[in-house]
Protein backbone atom coordinates (compact mmCIF):
# COMPACT_ATOMS: atom_id res chain seq x y z
CA UNK A 1 0.00 0.00 0.00
CA UNK A 2 1.46 3.26 -0.79
CA UNK A 3 2.24 6.06 1.81
CA UNK A 4 -0.17 8.73 3.00
CA UNK A 5 0.42 12.24 1.43
CA UNK A 6 2.97 14.66 2.99
CA UNK A 7 2.47 16.23 6.67
CA UNK A 8 3.65 19.10 8.03
CA UNK A 9 4.07 19.62 11.56
CA UNK A 10 5.40 23.20 13.29
CA UNK A 11 6.10 23.64 16.69
CA UNK A 12 5.46 27.27 17.55
CA UNK A 13 7.65 27.46 21.05
CA UNK A 14 8.41 30.54 22.71
CA UNK A 15 12.08 30.48 21.74
CA UNK A 16 12.29 27.94 19.29
CA UNK A 17 10.51 27.50 15.92
CA UNK A 18 10.65 23.47 15.12
CA UNK A 19 8.99 22.24 11.44
CA UNK A 20 9.63 18.88 10.34
CA UNK A 21 7.98 16.36 7.36
CA UNK A 22 6.35 12.82 8.03
CA UNK A 23 5.36 10.48 5.88
CA UNK A 24 2.75 7.75 7.01
CA UNK A 25 3.76 4.33 5.63
CA UNK A 26 1.04 1.49 6.55
CA UNK A 27 3.91 -0.56 7.34
CA UNK A 28 6.67 1.49 9.12
CA UNK A 29 4.66 3.64 10.96
CA UNK A 30 5.27 7.18 10.92
CA UNK A 31 8.20 8.01 9.37
CA UNK A 32 10.39 11.42 9.57
CA UNK A 33 11.39 12.47 6.38
CA UNK A 34 12.50 16.56 6.82
CA UNK A 35 13.71 18.41 10.02
CA UNK A 36 14.50 21.99 10.48
CA UNK A 37 14.76 24.20 13.74
CA UNK A 38 15.72 27.64 14.29
CA UNK A 39 16.20 29.95 17.51
CA UNK A 40 14.47 32.76 17.88
CA UNK A 41 15.44 35.20 20.92
CA UNK A 42 12.76 36.67 22.22
CA UNK A 43 11.95 38.18 25.50
CA UNK A 44 9.28 40.12 26.90
CA UNK A 45 10.26 43.27 25.74
CA UNK A 46 10.07 42.36 22.00
CA UNK A 47 7.06 39.66 22.46
CA UNK A 48 4.52 42.22 20.84
CA UNK A 49 7.24 41.19 17.00
CA UNK A 50 6.85 37.59 17.94
CA UNK A 51 4.50 37.04 13.90
CA UNK A 52 6.91 39.07 12.26
CA UNK A 53 10.16 37.08 13.65
CA UNK A 54 7.63 33.81 12.52
CA UNK A 55 7.27 35.29 9.54
CA UNK A 56 11.12 35.95 8.51
CA UNK A 57 11.83 32.80 10.24
CA UNK A 58 9.72 30.09 8.34
CA UNK A 59 10.89 30.97 4.47
CA UNK A 60 14.08 29.35 5.37
CA UNK A 61 13.04 26.24 7.55
CA UNK A 62 11.04 25.53 4.68
CA UNK A 63 13.99 25.94 1.66
CA UNK A 64 16.43 24.20 4.12
CA UNK A 65 14.19 20.87 3.94
CA UNK A 66 12.71 21.26 0.78
CA UNK A 67 9.12 22.00 1.87
CA UNK A 68 6.60 23.80 -0.73
CA UNK A 69 3.51 25.23 0.30
CA UNK A 70 0.74 22.78 1.08
CA UNK A 71 -1.13 22.13 4.63
CA UNK A 72 0.37 22.32 7.97
CA UNK A 73 -0.63 21.48 11.63
CA UNK A 74 0.99 23.78 14.10
CA UNK A 75 1.23 23.64 17.69
CA UNK A 76 1.21 27.42 20.09
CA UNK A 77 2.98 27.30 23.06
CA UNK A 78 1.66 26.02 26.23
CA UNK A 79 2.02 29.46 28.02
CA UNK A 80 -0.28 31.20 25.32
CA UNK A 81 -2.89 29.08 26.16
CA UNK A 82 -5.83 29.23 28.90
CA UNK A 83 -6.04 25.19 30.41
CA UNK A 84 -8.33 24.44 32.91
CA UNK A 85 -9.40 20.66 34.14
CA UNK A 86 -13.23 20.73 35.28
CA UNK A 87 -15.40 18.19 36.51
CA UNK A 88 -19.25 17.79 35.20
CA UNK A 89 -21.71 15.59 36.43
CA UNK A 90 -23.09 12.46 34.53
CA UNK A 91 -25.40 14.22 31.79
CA UNK A 92 -27.28 13.00 28.78
CA UNK A 93 -24.70 13.43 25.66
CA UNK A 94 -26.97 16.07 24.26
CA UNK A 95 -27.11 18.41 27.66
CA UNK A 96 -23.13 18.16 27.75
CA UNK A 97 -22.64 20.59 25.36
CA UNK A 98 -24.66 23.08 26.82
CA UNK A 99 -23.14 22.32 30.33
CA UNK A 100 -19.40 22.37 28.89
CA UNK A 101 -20.33 26.12 27.54
CA UNK A 102 -21.57 27.25 30.53
CA UNK A 103 -18.52 26.17 32.18
CA UNK A 104 -16.38 27.99 29.77
CA UNK A 105 -18.01 31.08 30.30
CA UNK A 106 -17.01 30.88 34.16
CA UNK A 107 -14.15 29.78 33.73
CA UNK A 108 -12.19 31.71 30.63
CA UNK A 109 -10.60 35.02 32.04
CA UNK A 110 -11.92 36.64 28.83
CA UNK A 111 -14.82 37.52 27.08
CA UNK A 112 -16.26 34.43 25.11
CA UNK A 113 -16.73 36.05 22.27
CA UNK A 114 -13.12 37.34 22.19
CA UNK A 115 -11.56 33.61 22.43
CA UNK A 116 -11.39 30.83 20.68
CA UNK A 117 -11.90 27.63 22.86
CA UNK A 118 -12.24 23.69 22.78
CA UNK A 119 -12.74 21.08 24.71
CA UNK A 120 -12.37 17.50 25.43
CA UNK A 121 -13.60 14.63 27.99
CA UNK A 122 -10.25 12.71 29.18
CA UNK A 123 -10.23 9.77 31.17
CA UNK A 124 -13.42 7.58 31.29
CA UNK A 125 -16.79 8.18 32.98
CA UNK A 126 -17.13 7.46 36.50
CA UNK A 127 -19.99 7.56 39.35
CA UNK A 128 -19.32 10.93 40.32
CA UNK A 129 -19.21 12.80 36.71
CA UNK A 130 -17.04 13.09 34.04
CA UNK A 131 -13.27 15.22 33.96
CA UNK A 132 -13.38 17.72 30.71
CA UNK A 133 -10.03 20.05 30.24
CA UNK A 134 -11.37 23.62 28.59
CA UNK A 135 -8.81 24.89 26.66
CA UNK A 136 -8.55 28.95 25.22
CA UNK A 137 -6.55 31.39 23.31
CA UNK A 138 -7.25 35.00 22.41
CA UNK A 139 -8.62 35.26 18.96
CA UNK A 140 -6.43 37.99 18.02
CA UNK A 141 -2.73 36.34 19.21
CA UNK A 142 -4.30 32.99 17.19
CA UNK A 143 -5.27 35.16 13.88
CA UNK A 144 -1.59 36.97 14.30
CA UNK A 145 0.06 33.91 14.87
CA UNK A 146 -2.08 32.02 11.73
CA UNK A 147 -1.52 35.15 9.40
CA UNK A 148 2.23 34.30 10.26
CA UNK A 149 2.28 30.95 9.35
CA UNK A 150 0.03 31.10 6.12
CA UNK A 151 1.83 34.24 4.92
CA UNK A 152 4.67 31.72 3.88
CA UNK A 153 2.52 29.50 1.49
CA UNK A 154 1.13 27.41 4.12
CA UNK A 155 -2.69 26.27 4.51
CA UNK A 156 -3.68 25.98 8.10
CA UNK A 157 -4.77 22.71 9.04
CA UNK A 158 -5.49 22.43 12.41
CA UNK A 159 -4.02 24.27 15.30
CA UNK A 160 -3.11 22.58 18.97
CA UNK A 161 -1.57 23.02 22.27
CA UNK A 162 1.73 22.09 22.93
CA UNK A 163 0.96 20.45 25.60
CA UNK A 164 -2.03 18.27 23.79
CA UNK A 165 0.65 17.53 21.40
CA UNK A 166 3.01 16.07 23.39
CA UNK A 167 0.75 13.85 25.27
CA UNK A 168 0.04 12.08 22.20
CA UNK A 169 3.63 11.59 21.06
CA UNK A 170 4.06 10.27 25.08
CA UNK A 171 1.27 7.50 24.55
CA UNK A 172 2.76 6.57 20.99
CA UNK A 173 5.88 5.99 21.84
CA UNK A 174 5.57 4.82 25.48
CA UNK A 175 1.98 2.61 24.97
CA UNK A 176 3.51 -0.18 27.06
CA UNK A 177 3.28 1.77 30.51
CA UNK A 178 0.66 0.55 32.68
CA UNK A 179 1.07 3.07 35.46
CA UNK A 180 1.74 6.69 36.12
CA UNK A 181 3.90 8.80 34.32
CA UNK A 182 5.20 12.56 34.72
CA UNK A 183 6.58 14.37 31.73
CA UNK A 184 8.59 18.11 32.66
CA UNK A 185 9.08 19.75 29.77
CA UNK A 186 11.09 23.01 30.38
CA UNK A 187 10.77 25.43 28.26
CA UNK A 188 12.22 29.12 27.50
CA UNK A 189 8.62 30.79 29.17
CA UNK A 190 6.92 27.87 31.19
CA UNK A 191 7.35 24.32 31.97
CA UNK A 192 4.80 21.99 31.32
CA UNK A 193 3.82 19.29 33.82
CA UNK A 194 1.97 16.27 32.01
CA UNK A 195 0.74 13.10 34.37
CA UNK A 196 -0.12 10.82 32.15
CA UNK A 197 -2.09 7.60 33.29
CA UNK A 198 -3.45 4.73 30.69
CA UNK A 199 -6.76 6.23 29.49
CA UNK A 200 -6.46 9.76 31.28
CA UNK A 201 -4.18 12.78 31.94
CA UNK A 202 -3.47 16.03 34.15
CA UNK A 203 -1.55 18.85 32.55
CA UNK A 204 -0.22 21.76 34.72
CA UNK A 205 2.23 25.03 33.19
CA UNK A 206 4.49 26.68 35.89
CA UNK A 207 5.82 29.82 35.32
CA UNK A 208 9.26 29.40 34.70
CA UNK A 209 11.49 28.10 32.02
CA UNK A 210 15.17 29.29 30.44
CA UNK A 211 13.73 32.89 30.02
CA UNK A 212 13.98 32.73 34.02
CA UNK A 213 17.26 31.40 34.25
CA UNK A 214 18.45 34.14 31.14
CA UNK A 215 16.65 37.16 33.20
CA UNK A 216 18.30 36.74 36.43
CA UNK A 217 21.94 36.27 34.81
CA UNK A 218 21.15 39.55 32.88
CA UNK A 219 20.06 41.11 36.42
CA UNK A 220 23.47 39.63 38.26
CA UNK A 221 25.51 40.54 35.28
CA UNK A 222 24.02 44.20 34.20
CA UNK A 223 23.48 43.11 30.55
CA UNK A 224 21.14 42.13 27.81
CA UNK A 225 18.75 39.91 27.47
CA UNK A 226 21.01 38.45 24.50
CA UNK A 227 24.29 38.35 26.11
CA UNK A 228 22.79 36.72 29.02
CA UNK A 229 21.15 34.26 26.74
CA UNK A 230 24.77 33.26 25.27
CA UNK A 231 26.61 33.12 28.88
CA UNK A 232 23.91 30.90 29.83
CA UNK A 233 24.76 28.43 26.58
CA UNK A 234 28.24 29.10 26.72
CA UNK A 235 29.53 27.45 30.70
CA UNK A 236 26.02 26.98 32.63
CA UNK A 237 24.87 23.76 34.68
CA UNK A 238 23.45 22.75 37.70
CA UNK A 239 25.39 23.05 40.41
CA UNK A 240 24.86 19.74 42.70
CA UNK A 241 26.68 20.76 45.81
CA UNK A 242 29.82 23.17 46.76
CA UNK A 243 32.15 20.95 44.96
CA UNK A 244 31.17 21.52 42.05
CA UNK A 245 31.60 25.24 42.15
CA UNK A 246 35.98 24.60 43.16
CA UNK A 247 37.99 25.88 40.52
CA UNK A 248 35.32 27.40 38.31
CA UNK A 249 36.06 30.93 36.89
CA UNK A 250 34.24 33.06 38.87
CA UNK A 251 31.55 34.21 36.21
CA UNK A 252 31.11 30.58 35.36
CA UNK A 253 30.33 30.15 39.32
CA UNK A 254 28.15 33.08 39.29
CA UNK A 255 25.95 31.96 36.06
CA UNK A 256 25.67 28.43 37.68
CA UNK A 257 24.26 30.21 41.22
CA UNK A 258 21.22 31.88 39.25
CA UNK A 259 20.46 28.39 37.54
CA UNK A 260 20.58 26.63 40.55
CA UNK A 261 18.65 28.78 42.40
CA UNK A 262 15.76 28.92 39.46
CA UNK A 263 15.96 25.56 39.17
CA UNK A 264 15.74 24.94 42.92
CA UNK A 265 12.17 27.31 42.64
CA UNK A 266 11.05 24.57 39.91
CA UNK A 267 11.57 21.77 42.16
CA UNK A 268 9.08 22.72 44.72
CA UNK A 269 6.42 23.66 42.31
CA UNK A 270 6.99 20.36 40.70
CA UNK A 271 6.55 18.84 44.47
CA UNK A 272 3.77 20.64 45.05
CA UNK A 273 2.27 19.63 41.36
CA UNK A 274 2.47 15.98 42.21
CA UNK A 275 1.49 16.06 46.13
CA UNK A 276 -2.20 17.97 44.37
CA UNK A 277 -2.48 14.82 41.73
CA UNK A 278 -1.59 12.37 43.92
CA UNK A 279 -4.61 14.03 46.77
CA UNK A 280 -6.76 14.24 43.71
CA UNK A 281 -5.96 11.36 41.47
CA UNK A 282 -5.01 9.03 43.98
CA UNK A 283 -1.73 8.06 42.43
CA UNK A 284 2.03 9.48 41.96
CA UNK A 285 4.09 9.09 39.38
CA UNK A 286 6.55 6.18 39.50
CA UNK A 287 8.98 7.69 36.69
CA UNK A 288 9.94 10.83 35.00
CA UNK A 289 10.58 12.11 31.55
CA UNK A 290 12.45 15.54 30.79
CA UNK A 291 11.80 17.42 27.64
CA UNK A 292 12.45 20.65 26.46
CA UNK A 293 14.99 23.34 25.54
CA UNK A 294 16.01 24.27 28.90
CA UNK A 295 15.68 20.12 29.52
CA UNK A 296 19.09 19.30 28.14
CA UNK A 297 20.77 21.50 30.54
CA UNK A 298 23.64 20.51 31.80
CA UNK A 299 23.69 18.20 34.99
CA UNK A 300 19.47 19.17 35.23
CA UNK A 301 18.42 15.20 34.91
CA UNK A 302 21.08 14.47 37.74
CA UNK A 303 19.65 17.53 40.14
CA UNK A 304 15.79 16.14 39.64
CA UNK A 305 17.26 12.22 39.86
CA UNK A 306 18.53 13.49 43.75
CA UNK A 307 15.29 15.63 44.36
CA UNK A 308 12.61 13.16 43.51
CA UNK A 309 13.91 9.95 44.31
CA UNK A 310 12.63 8.38 41.01
CA UNK A 311 14.41 7.17 37.87
CA UNK A 312 14.68 10.17 35.56
CA UNK A 313 15.04 9.81 31.67
CA UNK A 314 14.76 12.25 28.74
CA UNK A 315 11.80 11.62 26.56
CA UNK A 316 12.53 10.25 23.39
CA UNK A 317 9.66 10.78 21.28
CA UNK A 318 10.92 8.98 18.22
CA UNK A 319 11.20 5.55 19.64
CA UNK A 320 8.43 4.32 17.90
CA UNK A 321 8.72 6.50 14.55
CA UNK A 322 11.53 5.56 11.79
CA UNK A 323 13.88 8.67 10.57
CA UNK A 324 14.31 8.20 7.00
CA UNK A 325 17.64 8.64 4.79
CA UNK A 326 17.09 12.63 3.84
CA UNK A 327 17.20 13.68 7.51
CA UNK A 328 20.84 14.10 9.41
CA UNK A 329 20.91 11.88 12.36
CA UNK A 330 23.62 13.85 14.32
CA UNK A 331 21.06 16.98 14.13
CA UNK A 332 17.86 15.20 15.34
CA UNK A 333 20.04 12.67 18.24
CA UNK A 334 20.77 16.64 19.30
CA UNK A 335 17.39 17.44 19.03
CA UNK A 336 15.34 14.86 20.18
CA UNK A 337 14.14 15.99 23.01
CA UNK A 338 12.29 18.86 21.27
CA UNK A 339 10.60 16.72 18.87
CA UNK A 340 7.33 15.73 20.89
CA UNK A 341 5.10 18.03 20.39
CA UNK A 342 6.47 17.86 16.24
CA UNK A 343 5.60 13.83 16.42
CA UNK A 344 2.25 14.11 18.12
CA UNK A 345 0.76 16.68 15.68
CA UNK A 346 2.05 13.76 12.37
CA UNK A 347 0.21 11.57 14.21
CA UNK A 348 -3.21 13.52 14.63
CA UNK A 349 -5.14 12.06 11.53
CA UNK A 350 -3.12 9.27 10.90
CA UNK A 351 -3.99 7.06 13.97
CA UNK A 352 -6.48 7.19 16.61
CA UNK A 353 -4.86 10.37 19.37
CA UNK A 354 -6.00 10.31 23.27
CA UNK A 355 -5.74 14.10 22.80
CA UNK A 356 -7.48 15.84 19.57
CA UNK A 357 -8.03 19.55 20.54
CA UNK A 358 -8.43 22.02 17.31
CA UNK A 359 -8.05 25.83 18.02
CA UNK A 360 -8.94 26.71 14.43
CA UNK A 361 -8.80 30.12 13.68
CA UNK A 362 -12.36 31.58 12.78
CA UNK A 363 -10.53 32.93 8.96
CA UNK A 364 -9.45 28.95 8.84
CA UNK A 365 -12.59 27.87 9.31
CA UNK A 366 -14.45 29.70 7.24
CA UNK A 367 -11.76 28.79 4.48
CA UNK A 368 -12.09 24.69 5.32
CA UNK A 369 -16.03 25.10 5.08
CA UNK A 370 -15.36 26.47 1.46
CA UNK A 371 -12.95 23.96 0.17
CA UNK A 372 -15.89 21.23 1.15
CA UNK A 373 -18.65 23.64 -0.69
CA UNK A 374 -16.92 24.10 -3.47
CA UNK A 375 -17.41 20.84 -5.16
CA UNK A 376 -20.83 21.81 -5.04
CA UNK A 377 -20.10 24.90 -6.42
CA UNK A 378 -18.34 24.18 -9.26
CA UNK A 379 -21.61 21.33 -10.10
CA UNK A 380 -24.25 23.60 -9.80
CA UNK A 381 -22.30 26.30 -12.25
CA UNK A 382 -21.49 23.30 -14.69
CA UNK A 383 -25.06 22.15 -14.81
CA UNK A 384 -26.21 24.92 -15.21
CA UNK A 385 -24.03 26.14 -18.39
CA UNK A 386 -24.35 22.88 -20.20
CA UNK A 387 -28.01 23.25 -19.41
CA UNK A 388 -27.76 26.35 -21.54
CA UNK A 389 -25.12 24.42 -24.34
CA UNK A 390 -28.26 21.91 -24.67
CA UNK A 391 -30.77 24.56 -25.27
CA UNK A 392 -28.50 26.38 -27.58
CA UNK A 393 -28.06 23.27 -29.53
CA UNK A 394 -31.54 22.58 -29.62
CA UNK A 395 -32.79 25.10 -31.65
CA UNK A 396 -29.77 25.25 -33.69
CA UNK A 397 -30.34 21.81 -35.02
CA UNK A 398 -34.36 22.67 -35.34
CA UNK A 399 -32.98 26.19 -37.19
CA UNK A 400 -30.45 23.86 -39.45
CA UNK A 401 -33.50 21.40 -40.06
CA UNK A 402 -35.95 24.10 -41.49
CA UNK A 403 -34.01 25.84 -43.61
CA UNK A 404 -32.66 22.38 -45.35
CA UNK A 405 -36.21 21.66 -46.08
CA UNK A 406 -37.23 24.91 -47.07
CA UNK A 407 -34.32 24.71 -49.73
CA UNK A 408 -35.57 21.62 -51.24
CA UNK A 409 -35.59 18.16 -50.14
CA UNK A 410 -35.76 16.11 -53.32
CA UNK A 411 -32.91 18.03 -54.93
CA UNK A 412 -30.67 16.93 -52.24
CA UNK A 413 -31.91 13.29 -52.53
CA UNK A 414 -31.58 13.01 -56.35
CA UNK A 415 -28.62 14.10 -55.91
CA UNK A 416 -27.24 11.97 -52.84
CA UNK A 417 -28.06 8.84 -55.35
CA UNK A 418 -25.40 9.81 -57.74
CA UNK A 419 -23.12 10.50 -55.01
CA UNK A 420 -24.03 6.80 -53.72
CA UNK A 421 -22.97 5.16 -56.61
CA UNK A 422 -19.83 6.74 -57.07
CA UNK A 423 -19.42 5.87 -53.47
CA UNK A 424 -20.10 1.84 -54.33
CA UNK A 425 -17.67 1.86 -57.28
CA UNK A 426 -14.87 3.30 -55.29
CA UNK A 427 -15.65 0.97 -52.47
CA UNK A 428 -14.99 -2.26 -55.13
CA UNK A 429 -11.95 -1.28 -56.14
CA UNK A 430 -10.43 0.00 -52.34
CA UNK A 431 -11.50 -3.97 -51.43
CA UNK A 432 -9.66 -5.05 -54.58
CA UNK A 433 -6.76 -3.11 -53.67
CA UNK A 434 -6.77 -4.19 -50.12
CA UNK A 435 -6.92 -7.58 -50.44
CA UNK A 436 -3.79 -7.64 -52.96
CA UNK A 437 -1.33 -5.38 -50.95
CA UNK A 438 -2.93 -7.45 -47.66
CA UNK A 439 -0.19 -9.76 -48.29
CA UNK A 440 2.39 -7.17 -49.02
CA UNK A 441 1.79 -5.03 -46.00
CA UNK A 442 1.54 -8.25 -43.55
CA UNK A 443 4.90 -9.35 -44.84
CA UNK A 444 6.85 -6.06 -44.22
CA UNK A 445 5.25 -5.82 -40.52
CA UNK A 446 6.52 -9.04 -40.07
CA UNK A 447 9.87 -8.11 -40.99
CA UNK A 448 10.51 -5.32 -38.55
CA UNK A 449 8.60 -7.50 -35.90
CA UNK A 450 12.44 -8.71 -34.44
CA UNK A 451 13.11 -5.30 -34.50
CA UNK A 452 10.32 -3.83 -32.19
CA UNK A 453 10.89 -6.67 -30.18
CA UNK A 454 14.64 -5.64 -29.16
CA UNK A 455 13.41 -1.66 -28.94
CA UNK A 456 10.65 -2.12 -26.56
CA UNK A 457 12.88 -4.56 -24.18
CA UNK A 458 15.75 -2.61 -24.83
CA UNK A 459 14.04 0.39 -23.87
CA UNK A 460 12.19 -1.03 -20.61
CA UNK A 461 15.58 -2.70 -19.19
CA UNK A 462 16.27 -0.87 -15.92
CA UNK A 463 19.65 1.27 -16.87
CA UNK A 464 22.11 -0.60 -14.20
CA UNK A 465 22.92 -3.86 -12.85
CA UNK A 466 20.77 -5.73 -15.07
CA UNK A 467 21.49 -6.94 -18.98
CA UNK A 468 20.20 -9.96 -21.41
CA UNK A 469 22.42 -12.51 -22.55
CA UNK A 470 19.53 -14.18 -24.47
CA UNK A 471 16.80 -14.62 -26.72
CA UNK A 472 14.77 -17.19 -28.40
CA UNK A 473 11.23 -17.64 -29.79
CA UNK A 474 8.31 -19.07 -28.44
CA UNK A 475 5.90 -21.23 -29.94
CA UNK A 476 2.90 -22.84 -28.77
CA UNK A 477 4.74 -22.61 -25.29
CA UNK A 478 7.75 -24.21 -26.19
CA UNK A 479 11.20 -22.47 -26.36
CA UNK A 480 12.75 -23.22 -29.88
CA UNK A 481 16.57 -23.21 -30.49
CA UNK A 482 19.35 -22.42 -32.56
CA UNK A 483 18.55 -25.10 -34.99
CA UNK A 484 15.38 -23.12 -36.09
CA UNK A 485 16.55 -21.56 -40.05
CA UNK A 486 16.97 -17.64 -39.42
CA UNK A 487 14.48 -15.79 -42.37
CA UNK A 488 17.35 -15.01 -44.80
CA UNK A 489 17.89 -18.76 -45.29
CA UNK A 490 14.97 -20.46 -45.12
CA UNK A 491 15.32 -24.68 -45.10
CA UNK A 492 13.96 -26.39 -48.73
CA UNK A 493 14.27 -29.58 -49.38
CA UNK A 494 17.12 -29.28 -52.38
CA UNK A 495 15.99 -32.94 -53.61
CA UNK A 496 12.61 -31.79 -54.24
CA UNK A 497 11.04 -29.84 -57.19
CA UNK A 498 11.26 -25.99 -56.48
CA UNK A 499 7.57 -25.63 -56.99
CA UNK A 500 6.98 -28.53 -54.40
CA UNK A 501 9.50 -26.87 -52.09
CA UNK A 502 8.39 -23.57 -51.62
CA UNK A 503 4.15 -24.96 -51.80
CA UNK A 504 5.57 -27.25 -48.44
CA UNK A 505 6.74 -23.85 -46.77
CA UNK A 506 3.50 -22.03 -47.58
CA UNK A 507 1.66 -25.04 -45.90
CA UNK A 508 3.69 -24.65 -42.62
CA UNK A 509 3.50 -20.83 -42.58
CA UNK A 510 0.24 -21.43 -43.03
CA UNK A 511 -0.43 -23.60 -40.03
CA UNK A 512 -0.01 -23.82 -36.43
CA UNK A 513 4.09 -22.67 -36.48
CA UNK A 514 3.78 -18.46 -35.01
CA UNK A 515 5.95 -17.25 -32.79
CA UNK A 516 3.81 -16.31 -29.94
CA UNK A 517 6.34 -15.36 -26.98
CA UNK A 518 10.13 -14.33 -26.32
CA UNK A 519 12.08 -16.36 -23.78
CA UNK A 520 14.73 -14.05 -22.43
CA UNK A 521 17.19 -15.06 -20.31
CA UNK A 522 19.94 -12.82 -18.62
CA UNK A 523 22.28 -12.12 -15.52
CA UNK A 524 21.73 -9.11 -12.58
CA UNK A 525 24.63 -8.08 -10.50
CA UNK A 526 24.66 -8.01 -7.06
CA UNK A 527 23.14 -5.06 -5.97
CA UNK A 528 21.16 -3.60 -2.69
CA UNK A 529 17.68 -4.36 -4.55
CA UNK A 530 19.16 -7.81 -5.40
CA UNK A 531 16.17 -9.85 -7.18
CA UNK A 532 14.06 -6.76 -6.79
CA UNK A 533 15.93 -5.14 -9.83
CA UNK A 534 14.14 -8.36 -12.02
CA UNK A 535 10.62 -7.18 -11.00
CA UNK A 536 11.37 -3.62 -11.67
CA UNK A 537 12.05 -5.02 -15.20
CA UNK A 538 8.68 -6.80 -15.27
CA UNK A 539 6.27 -4.01 -13.75
CA UNK A 540 8.16 -1.54 -16.66
CA UNK A 541 6.81 -4.65 -19.22
CA UNK A 542 3.39 -4.12 -18.02
CA UNK A 543 3.28 -1.27 -20.13
CA UNK A 544 4.50 -2.44 -23.23
CA UNK A 545 2.43 -2.53 -26.19
CA UNK A 546 4.48 -5.17 -27.74
CA UNK A 547 4.90 -7.94 -24.83
CA UNK A 548 1.02 -8.90 -23.23
CA UNK A 549 1.94 -9.32 -19.53
CA UNK A 550 -0.72 -9.66 -16.72
CA UNK A 551 0.84 -7.84 -13.43
CA UNK A 552 -0.95 -10.64 -11.28
CA UNK A 553 0.85 -13.36 -12.79
CA UNK A 554 4.37 -12.59 -11.94
CA UNK A 555 5.05 -15.75 -10.70
CA UNK A 556 3.74 -17.44 -14.58
CA UNK A 557 6.56 -15.03 -16.23
CA UNK A 558 10.04 -14.63 -13.91
CA UNK A 559 11.98 -17.63 -12.63
CA UNK A 560 14.78 -15.15 -10.88
CA UNK A 561 17.86 -17.05 -8.92
CA UNK A 562 17.94 -16.26 -5.34
CA UNK A 563 21.37 -14.93 -4.12
CA UNK A 564 23.52 -16.21 -1.88
CA UNK A 565 25.74 -13.51 -1.74
CA UNK A 566 28.82 -15.31 -2.83
CA UNK A 567 28.40 -14.44 -6.61
CA UNK A 568 28.56 -11.09 -8.36
CA UNK A 569 25.82 -11.55 -10.69
CA UNK A 570 22.50 -14.16 -10.55
CA UNK A 571 21.06 -15.06 -13.60
CA UNK A 572 17.16 -14.77 -14.11
CA UNK A 573 14.39 -15.83 -16.85
CA UNK A 574 11.39 -14.23 -18.58
CA UNK A 575 9.05 -15.63 -20.71
CA UNK A 576 6.79 -13.00 -22.44
CA UNK A 577 3.57 -13.31 -24.95
CA UNK A 578 3.47 -11.48 -27.60
CA UNK A 579 0.21 -9.04 -28.34
CA UNK A 580 0.66 -9.79 -31.88
CA UNK A 581 1.96 -13.46 -32.81
CA UNK A 582 3.69 -13.63 -36.67
CA UNK A 583 4.53 -16.84 -38.41
CA UNK A 584 7.77 -18.76 -37.93
CA UNK A 585 10.34 -18.23 -40.26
Amino acid sequence: MAASPQITSLNLGSQTLSLARFQFHPNDGLVLTGYERREILCDALTENDRAGQIAEALPGMMRAIGLKPGPVRYAVSSQAVFTRFVKLPLVDSEKIERIIAFEAQQNVPFPIDEVVWGYQVVGSELAQGVEVVLVAIKAELLEGINSAVQGTGLQTELADVASMALCNAFRHNYRELTDCSLVIDIGARTTNLLFVEPGKMFSRSIPIGGSSITSSIAKEFGESFAAAEVRKKRGGFVGLGSSDDEGLDPEVARVCKMIRKTVTRLHAEVVRSISFYRTQQGSQPERVFLCGGTGATSQLREFFQEKLQRPIEFLNPLRNVTVGRTVVIEEVTRSAHLLGELVGLALRGSTSCPMELSLRPASVIRRQRLEKRKPYFVLAAACFILGLLGWAFYFMCTAHIATRLVDGLEDDVDRMHGVERRLKHLSRETATLDAAAEPLLRAIDDRGAWLRILDDLNARLPKEDIWITELAPISGGRVLDHSVAPPSAPAINPAAPRGQARGKLTKETKGERMIDGVFVRGLYLYNPKQQEVVVDYFRNLVASTVFEVDPNKQSEVIRPSTPTNTEWAYPYELRLKLRRPFPLP
